[in-house]
């Protein structure tokens, strides 16, 4: 009788361990192939490999198991009674690992489908990425999505997010980051605000008005920023009403409750209908940016890949961007 494989350690350690796995590997898929082809020849072409390649590895594997698996004529192959039993006992296994594998190419490039777990801003994931989600899923109706809306930075490993929407300046190196559209920060204030106190002519006058601060979820309070003679200057001005929700300080704004520094995408259709009128845009910031994130460019799923294209499409072509105009109307 042929003594059984140990499960132990070789005596040689951990590499000798490896050097077994690997010969058992490359046995076992050519094994597989012989069986199912019935001779080396096919089996090497099924394996994209040799004939001499496959017999040697079959040969191998014989040896470690000290096992005769095929009966080999100048006619024929066929298994031993050991063989038979052996191809029982890993086929399924085989198979399943087959059929997982074409289960991740399928996922690549089949038909786009599976869960999508993206994270957004709260303001951005409102106002910008959450209503182009209806006609993304119209178009690719097996994919899920969960839009999960969190101000505070992205993990994407621990939060198992696969697509990240961030405002400004990157600064995780890992981190693929397509700019979608420019990010223009607007001082804004209600008609009704600005006849009852009028607007800062200058950066220096702001400290005079009611402000409306954010506040980012790491306690941090949003300092406003303005470009004045080529150089960046940030203010903290005194507030009198602070959230950590864009929404509520664009809403306080609106109602007349003060003047706040807020996103081009938040305050443009209100800019253009006259519920908002912008203050200093003449110092606007430098853009920074919106960016559609991941972690990789390669191996990316197909849904991925799909999302990925169809928001950077939807996104830029919407009308978010109002600076150039104002400047226009001032000049």
């Amino acid at each position: 009788m042929p003594t059984p494989v140990s499960a132990s350690l070789p005596a040689n350690g951990p590499d000798s361990l490896a050097d077994s796995f690997a010969t058992s590997y490359a046995g076992v898929m050519a094994f597989i192939a012989v069986a199912v082809e019935g001779n080396f020849a096919k089996a090497g072409d099924r394996l994209g490999i040799g004939r001499s390649a496959v017999s040697r590895s079959v040969q191998k594997l014989e040896d470690q198991l000290g096992i005769r698996l095929f009966v080999r004529t100048t006619r024929n192959t066929s298994l031993t009674v050991e063989g038979k039993r052996f191809y029982d006992q890993c086929h399924p296994g085989v198979a399943q690992i087959i059929r997982a594998l074409d289960d991740m190419r399928d996922l690549r490039e089949g038909p786009p489908s599976g869960l999508l777990r993206v994270c957004a801003t709260v303001g951005f994931g409102r106002k910008v990425v959450a209503p182009l989600l209806d006609g993304f899923r119209a178009a690719n109706p097996n994919i899920s999505v969960e839009l999960l809306l969190d101000d505070g930075p992205t993990d994407f490993t621990t939060d198992r997010v696969d697509v990240s929407f961030r405002n400004g300046r990157m600064e995780d190196s890992r981190v693929i980051a397509k700019k979608v559209i420019p990010m223009q920060m607007m001082l804004c204030a209600s008609p009704a605000y600005a006849a009852k106190h009028g607007l800062p002519g200058s950066v220096e006058e702001i400290a005079g008005h009611h402000c409306v601060n954010f506040l980012f979820a790491s306690g941090r309070i949003y300092e406003w920023e303005f470009k004045v003679n080529g150089q960046l200057r940030k203010v903290a001005p005194p507030a009198m009403l602070t959230f950590n929700d864009a929404d509520l300080v664009l809403q306080s704004v609106l109602e007349g409750h003060g003047i706040a520094q807020m996103a081009g995408y938040q305050v443009c259709d209100h800019l253009r209908a006259g519920n908002l009128v912008a203050c200093l845009p003449q110092y606007a910031p430098d853009d920074r940016g919106h960016y559609l994130c991941f972690l990789s460019r390669e191996h990316l799923p197909a849904r991925m890949r799909v999302f990925i294209d169809y928001m950077t499409e939807g996104i830029r072509a919407g009308d978010f961007q109002i600076l150039d105009s104002l400047l226009l109307k001032s000049a």
